[in-house]
């Protein structure tokens, strides 16, 4: 096949390709499947498209190091990660002759403003210079406070940071079915999908893989973020090399989530998709929150109570008494202080608090909620 600039429309494009791709047996790593992906990636740059590869496996990978002990605690998945991500890292780079980058992340990395432009920068800087980077969750030191838990979700945050047009998350079956098509016959694929919602949800399902840590709700979930983003998504089936020449061809093979004619804004993607809630402020139900207002978004005489433990910097639900959802918002101050302020109500404090430069809540981290 013939693939030139003008036959493919993406600029950059991400691909995930999850552990049972990398290392179908839990036996060591395999290029039974990643020769039809890599060829992909391959035509992909000669084309002119940037390409950045979000990629599974180092714990499958090292697996078979660890033969005859218990591999369920969690201190020997971290050192089966630790050794299976050279392996996984070494299998890609014999399968390209160019040079390869690996980016290691934490969602400790995307939570943080500063670390994912960072992120952000690092990537530029690596396909500037005609780099492939390698994407990973390190599942070496990451604990269930700073993972993203599965890389569906990490490659649409991935996606999102580097500024892409498409995504492609490979599967073990070729899209979204509206049934299991592993235990019904009459399931049906659905093609496209212009708006994802309860019923589209619904149609995912459980976990499709006996080797990875996803199934197809995670890549729903993933490609919800990604089309609010603006960006093209597919999920198609990574064991089947005629999905990557449909790709190439300009068809999908699976399913196509169109991505929204009005993307969000990047920092408020961010704040919705990215950052995780640690913690909630409880307010009056009588409280309105306004985005655009002069003044502060809150004052300490509206708390009436801190839940959970967060630090300044972190991100936290703004919520009434009565349960509604007010706003996802990044906090400048702990939760220790703003518990004493909460619990004392002491005119003093808040006093002091108005009196200061910074504000309880940062307005250029605010993302207002439906009830």
């Amino acid at each position: 096949m013939n693939v030139d600039s003008k036959s493919l429309p993406w600029q950059r494009i991400v691909i995930k390709v999850g552990s049972a791709l990398i290392a179908p047996n839990r036996n060591g790593c395999s290029s039974q499947y990643l020769l039809s992906i890599a060829n992909f990636i391959v035509r992909c740059r000669m084309s002119g498209t940037q390409v950045v590869l979000v990629s599974s496996g180092s714990v499958a990978a090292g697996a078979h190091l660890f033969k005859g002990v218990d591999t369920s605690p969690i201190t020997i998945k971290k050192a089966m990660a630790a050794a299976g991500q050279s392996e996984m890292m070494a299998t890609w780079d014999r399968l390209f002759d160019f040079n390869t980058a690996q980016i290691l992340l934490t969602h400790a990395d995307l939570k943080n403003r500063d670390r994912y432009v960072s992120v952000r920068d690092t990537i530029e800087e690596l396909l500037d210079n005609n780099i492939l980077p390698i994407i990973n969750e390190n599942d070496t030191v990451a604990t269930d406070r700073l993972k993203v838990g599965d890389n569906d979700n990490l490659s649409a945050m991935v996606a999102s940071a580097a500024n892409a047009d498409t995504l492609v998350i490979c599967s073990d079956v070729d899209g979204l079915y509206d049934a299991n098509p592993k235990i019904d016959t009459n399931a049906q694929l659905i093609t496209d999908v212009y708006e994802i919602n309860a019923g589209i949800y619904n149609m995912a399902g459980g976990v499709t893989s006996d080797v990875g840590t996803g199934g197809m709700k995670t890549k729903i979930q993933a490609a919800d973020k990604a089309v609010s983003h603006g960006i093209d998504t597919y999920i198609v089936n990574g064991f089947n090399e005629a999905s990557f020449n449909e790709l190439l061809a300009g068809s999908s093979p699976g399913t196509h989530f169109h991505p929204h004619t009005k993307p969000m804004q990047d920092t408020h993607h961010w704040m919705k998709h990215t950052t995780k809630i640690q913690g909630e402020l409880v307010v009056d139900d009588a409280f309105m929150m306004e985005k655009d207002s002069t003044g502060d978004l809150l004052s300490p005489q509206d708390l009436l109570e801190v839940s959970g433990e967060f630090s300044a910097g972190d991100v936290v639900l703004v919520r009434k008494d009565n349960g509604d959802k007010l706003a996802k918002v990044k906090t400048n101050y702990s939760s220790c202080l703003l518990n004493f302020v909460a619990t004392q109500n002491s005119e003093h404090i808040s006093e002091q608090l108005d009196n200061t430069d910074e504000p309880i809540l940062s307005k250029q981290y605010i993302t207002l909620l439906g009830a």
